[in-house]
């Protein structure tokens, strides 16, 4: 009787074993995950030893005499350092007029810092130039251009841009002439007239893109369909020396705009990027990467001129 009560007994602890799903016991039970800390965009720049130099909508800017960083602060922005991006930015919490970042964006900033600011482009060129440039800067007065998505006109772009640049080919020795100087409507017609009238060795008008998808980025060089081998010459030249600052190249082009089919002699129509796509209008709008920008047009129309 024993014996049976005892067999009974064991079938029941193996019935009930059968039924009971194992236990699973992960890595996670039990520990308290904590949230990453976040701190001030103000903490930020004394912890990089920079100042916090714009806050908008879009992004904060920080910057000193040897960086620039620009931060991105809606879903997906980018983290750009010096004109390159290291990543996304990731959480960020906005208190009344404060913004917070993750602490570990620190870390990364400085790992892409480095000593200068975007670095001087060295000329590939030896000594001084001679001959004439025209710098034309896009649009002006009555037409602003685009409108970037940041709110900003093009116009703007365009003359800052087109005024550094004029700066640097003087200091290399080219006569440099601006269809504009100021805000101000200059016609079509007339900006080609002006190189044509002073026999210039090359035309180079300066713009922004824009287009509805804000994906779209990069810089594009312009000749006219039936654009000078010259013409080409240049625009590749100055290909070659934009790439240099970080924006996504969209190549040499062709099409017919009245101030490339114009002009008599070399020319070309130069569109910096693209500022329907936040990341790029921020930098456009920038003036450290202005500075770059015109560096890169400089070495370009240089070795196109030597």
């Amino acid at each position: 009787m024993r014996f049976k009560l005892t067999i009974l007994s064991l079938l029941v602890s193996f019935a009930i074993a059968g039924c009971q799903q194992p236990q699973v016991t992960t890595p996670s039970e039990g520990l308290i995950v904590t949230p990453e800390k976040t701190i001030s965009v103000y903490q930020l720049a004394e912890r990089l030893g920079l100042k916090v130099t714009d806050i908008a909508d879009t992004h904060v800017a920080l910057k000193n005499s040897s960086n620039t960083v620009l931060i991105f602060t809606y879903s997906g922005g980018q983290v750009y350092v010096n004109t390159k991006p290291i990543g996304e930015t990731g959480r960020i919490d906005r208190t009344g007029d404060s913004v917070y970042v993750l602490e570990s964006l620190a870390a990364r900033i400085r790992a892409a810092m480095g000593v200068a600011v975007h670095p001087t482009i060295s000329p590939a060129y030896p000594g001084k130039l001679s001959g004439c440039v025209v710098i034309d800067a896009g649009h002006g007065g009555k037409d602003v251009g685009a409108i970037s998505c940041l709110g900003f006109y093009e116009k703007t772009v365009n003359l800052s841009v087109a005024r550094k640049t004029a700066s640097l080919l003087r200091q290399r020795g080219l006569k440099v002439i601006m269809t504009r100087e100021g805000d101000e409507f200059i016609e079509l017609e007339e900006r080609a007239a002006i190189a044509n009238r002073n026999n210039a060795q090359l035309f180079v008008s300066i713009h922004c893109d824009s287009m509805e998808r804000s994906s779209k980025q990069g810089f594009t060089i312009y000749v006219a369909w039936s654009g000078s081998r010259a013409s080409r010459q240049a625009a590749e030249a100055i290909a070659g020396a934009m790439a240099k600052t970080g924006i996504d190249k969209q190549g040499v082009r062709e099409a017919d705009y009245k101030v490339l089919i114009y002009t008599e002699g070399p020319a070309v129509l130069v569109e910096l990027g693209y500022l329907s796509n936040y990341q790029e209008a921020g930098l456009l709008r920038d003036s450290s990467f202005q500075n770059r920008l015109a560096e890169a047009l400089t070495e370009g129309i240089g070795n196109f001129l030597r």
